[in-house]
């Protein structure tokens, strides 16, 4: 069974407190005690959540924050759709699970802050999983071919809850436009005015804090872990056109 069917199948197992855990329960019909309240935390238990609830956890996060998204935007466009199965892989018998709790996210009146902040208190000190679920939402954005003035506003109010400054968040919008449409420098995270050791130090640790084993271990589904190396690929690119035009060996 995928990540994907695990989510609804596994949600009484994992009992996840929270926006998140109460949101699958619903979709899965489960009764979830909402009065629990907590943000992030799991339901009468105090224990940090182990790699598989980390996984279902990021798994749900990012089909309601793509469904808050789509909301905020005002339409789903087929593009959008079909990028998030073919980008995640979602089996055509385990897609009426996603669409449930893909429906009951976009149905409910609660904005996409609470499930951010869940994330961001479950994933405190794993920067590189949060990005790694921003960068999904640019991959779904841009779908459609543009990312819309509406869908811009949503993806840098959740930057925000998951504690990406500015330049971050310029830096992973870049990374996944691809090198021929972004500034390189943009890419690596540096200024144009860095010196070249400067350049190679950013390029080492972004290779690094992507390698995908990494990403893994961290609790990431292999669908991101394809994802993130198409970042990886943009990445070298943009070393290369720097280095390139620097005359970096």
């Amino acid at each position: 069974m995928s990540i994907w069917g695990k989510i609804v199948g596994g949600a009484a197992g994992f009992a996840l407190g929270g926006p998140i855990g109460a949101l699958v329960g619903v979709a899965a019909g489960h009764i979830v005690d909402r009065a629990s309240g907590g943000r992030g935390r799991l339901s009468g238990n105090s224990a940090a959540p182990g790699l598989e609830t980390k996984r279902q956890v990021f798994a749900v996060a990012l089909i309601v924050l793509c469904a808050k998204m789509a909301k905020a935007d005002g339409q789903v466009t087929r593009d959008e759709i079909e990028a998030f199965k073919r980008i995640f892989r979602v089996p055509e018998n385990e897609m009426e699970q996603v669409g449930q709790i893909f429906n009951e996210a976009r149905r409910e009146s609660t904005g996409f802050e609470p499930y951010a902040e869940q994330v961001m208190e479950i994933f405190p000190h794993n920067k590189h999983v949060r990005e790694e679920l921003l960068a999904a939402l640019f991959h779904i954005a841009q779908a459609d071919g543009i990312i819309h003035e509406a869908e811009l506003a949503y993806l840098k109010g959740v930057a925000r809850i998951l504690q990406f400054d500015e330049r971050d968040f310029d830096r992973i919008f870049s990374s996944h436009l691809g090198s021929d449409d972004a500034d390189p420098y943009q890419i690596l995270g540096v200024d144009k005015k860095a010196t070249n050791d400067e350049i190679k130090s950013a390029y080492r640790d972004l290779m690094r804090e992507n390698h995908p084993d990494r990403l893994m271990a961290e609790g990431l589904p292999q669908e991101m872990i394809d994802v993130a190396n198409e970042k990886v690929a943009h990445i070298n690119d943009a070393y290369d056109r720097v280095s390139k035009v620097r005359g970096i060996k």
